[in-house]
């Protein structure tokens, strides 16, 4: 038993000062994506959370050359973005991928010449392996500043759940309800941008999607209420991050070169494998792909008719 325990866990692991600290903000942020993602993926604004991640990479980048915590640049940036997602016309479909992509191009020129000069005026070495790629295992941040943002985004979400359920099922259904769906919409914007933001801190902007999507998709996949999902969502979240970090930390010892593998590529990785495992289970469970697409289906018709009853007492 040791033995195996040993070769699952290398020594030094729980000891490790980094290693509790990439465990801690990991399972934070790893609880704020799946919360936030859930809503992404029911709305159909994944492609928007993709954005954001281009747009955590412009204000972290700018961030390094500035000389301030690049969290505060994700954030800053993300946030600016959200409102110029709402100023140029998120509020309808069409608008929504009108307004991601020109926001999405601007960001990736504006990482373009922060890396650049992070890079060469300023000498700045590692910066787009940081920024880009992430590093859970060398986070700055203070942990307090990360709870914060954490709450502020989940907050949001827990204060408008039921509106915010009733405009993502049915918008026409939540407008002649009373529902400020414009309104509700810019809350969930700037949530997902603090989202995303946390995200990019820990596994990097370019990956951050995976952490945003992956753990939500995969539960809609396995549950058929939303409650449900949100638990599954957050479980699935925090179970790879959790074991990224881990074999990471033992991929330093695979082989004597002694160089350890990036923990973003593990989490990435995990997140891929178990929404796979969640497709077999699906077919095999419940009949195949037709099925879960109706599983969906009764997701949505359930909680609009609960949403929609819940608004209006």
């Amino acid at each position: 038993m040791h033995q195996l325990y040993t070769w699952v866990i290398e020594p030094g692991f729980f000891a490790s000062a980094p290693v509790r600290t990439a465990v801690a903000i990991g399972g934070v942020v790893a609880v704020v994506s799946a919360v936030v993602g859930l809503f992404t993926v029911m709305r159909g604004q994944s492609f928007a959370g993709h954005a954001f991640g281009d747009v955590s990479a412009a204000g972290g980048s700018g961030a390094l050359l500035i000389g301030i915590s690049p969290l505060t640049g994700f954030i800053g940036l993300g946030v600016i973005g959200a409102g110029m997602m709402e100023l140029i016309g998120i509020q309808r479909v069409r608008g929504r991928d009108l307004a991601t992509g020109i926001v999405l191009g601007a960001a990736i020129g504006l990482t373009a010449l922060f890396l650049y000069l992070d890079t060469s005026a300023s000498a700045t070495t590692g910066a787009a392996q940081q920024i880009l790629f992430g590093s859970i295992f060398t986070i700055t941040s203070s942990l307090p500043l990360i709870v914060t943002f954490s709450v502020l985004a989940v907050g949001a979400i827990a204060v408008m759940w039921r509106p915010l359920l009733l405009a993502t099922v049915s918008p026409d259904i939540a407008a002649a309800r009373g529902v400020p769906v414009r309104l509700i919409g810019i809350a969930y914007m700037l949530a997902l941008a603090i989202a995303v933001g946390l995200s990019s801190l820990t596994i990097g902007a370019i990956l951050s999607t995976a952490l945003l999507i992956g753990p939500a998709a995969t539960a809609l996949r396995l549950t058929r209420r939303t409650g449900g999902a949100l638990v599954v969502a957050c479980v699935t979240g925090v179970f790879a991050t959790w074991a990224g970090i881990l074999l990471a930390y033992d991929s330093y010892y695979w082989g004597s070169a002694r160089r350890g593998l990036p923990v973003s590529f593990f989490i990435v990785a995990v997140i891929f494998v178990v929404y796979l495992l969640s497709g077999l289970a699906t077919r095999r469970g419940a009949g195949g792909p037709r099925a879960a697409a109706l599983a969906v289906g009764d997701v949505i018709a359930r909680d609009k008719t609960a949403a929609g009853d819940q608004i209006a007492a």
